[in-house]
Parts: structure tokens; sequence; C-alpha cells
């Protein structure tokens, strides 16, 4: 019978895999949704090596916040990139009452995919996660628990909305 070694504890416990764009090194995959202005919504992470759609699901119930009832007359709108593109995604978002947007594997951005502001959609999630970024616990995770990592990066997400807070508070 062999009992556990004294080595060191494995750093980043369940929720980290093996980086495919990292010469395999372990590494931690954060799926996020945010709303029209880039304000986050909400978070879950998991091993990089896990596909995006997979995460899907666990990501819309992962919103914080008390949703409006979807209308049909105002249904909501869900903008997802390529790595959505497949049947389990669209059922997903539409058990969740929203109309998906995914942009289709071998097609190019249309004009009409931009967000009113004249951004395209994309970018705003990817400005959040350069917000999100600027915390250097976040941007290099030095957490050995996903739990204190998933706390560090909701703590990130609310002071977010709380600058956002103040700096339309401030305009006034």
């Amino acid at each position: 019978m062999r009992t556990a070694g004294w080595g060191k504890p494995a750093l980043g416990g369940e929720n980290v895999g093996p980086n495919p764009t990292d010469r395999g090194k372990k590494g931690t995959k954060k799926s996020l949704l945010v709303e029209a202005e880039g304000g986050p919504l909400g978070l879950v992470i998991a091993g990089a090596n896990v596909n995006d759609h997979k995460l899907l699901e666990a990501t819309l119930e992962s919103i914080v916040v008390e949703r409006p009832a979807p209308t049909v007359e105002a249904r909501q709108h869900l903008c997802l990139d390529k790595g959505y593109d497949n049947v389990a995604s669209e059922d997903v978002a539409a058990r969740h009452d929203y109309i998906p947007h995914i942009c289709r594997i071998g097609e190019e951005a249309q004009p009409a995919d931009r967000h009113p502001s004249g951004k395209p959609r994309r970018w705003v999630v990817e400005r959040t996660f350069g917000w999100l970024s600027k915390c250097r616990a976040l941007l290099i995770r030095y957490d050995k628990k996903d739990s204190n990592y998933l706390g560090l990066l909701q703590l990130a997400c609310g002071l977010l909305w709380f600058r956002r807070m103040w700096r339309l508070q401030g305009r006034q």
C-alpha cells in the first residue's frame, strides 16, 4: 500500500488543464458574459483545454443579477463567436430564451454584425477581459484553490461595476 507523497500540492485545483497554445502548460479558461457596454454579468472558470461551447450553459446560469423576463416583442440577444457554431450551443441559447447570433465558421463578420456604437460585438468582451487583466492577481494566477481564484474574479467584476456607477453618478 502506498500513501500520498510529500511533494508540493498541485497548483490550480481541479479547474486547470493543458493550454493548447502555450506548450501544454497548465492554465485556466475564463468564460464571461457581458452586457452591451461591457459590464460583466456572469463568469465561470474551467481548464484551458475545455471547449468554449461546453461552458455556455454554466456561464448563462452564473448571472448574478435578476434578468428581466423576456417577452415576445423584446427578446434578448446573445452574440457568440465561432467557437459556439454548433447545435448544442443554439439549443442552450434557446432554452435560456435568447436569440443567438453566432458567427459561422468560414464566414467573415458582416457589417450588420456590429454594436450600435459601431464597434464589433466581440470587441466588448475582449475589452472587459482587458479591464480584468489590469489586476495582477488575475492576469497571473497565484491561487491554488479554484474558489479563491473565482472569488477574486467576481470581486474584480464587482469593482468594475462600482467604478462605472461612480462615473455615471459624477456626470449628473
